[in-house]
């Protein structure tokens, strides 16, 4: 079989405490967003693909996973 067995995809929900300003950055995004694609879209369904795409685009945090998952720094996958 070609497709890989699919992966948890159990919410887990987290609670976490913003600052005024943060929270009010947030919201502005969510604008932008609707501004962007046309359709508007709740902070906290925005979150979870803000944080993904964070995390996926800090280079420091993947050469750092590398080394957490035993794989010797400076290779390429």
């Amino acid at each position: 079989m070609k497709l890989a067995k699919l992966p948890d995809r159990t919410p887990v929900k987290m609670s976490v405490v913003l600052t005024p300003s943060l929270a009010q950055r947030l919201r502005e995004y969510s604008v932008f967003y609707a501004e962007t694609y046309g359709n508007k879209e709740e902070v906290t369904e925005l979150i979870p693909f803000m944080l993904e795409a964070f995390l996926d685009s800090d280079a420091d945090f993947k050469r750092g996973g590398k080394k957490r998952h035993g794989e010797p720094m400076g290779t390429a996958s």
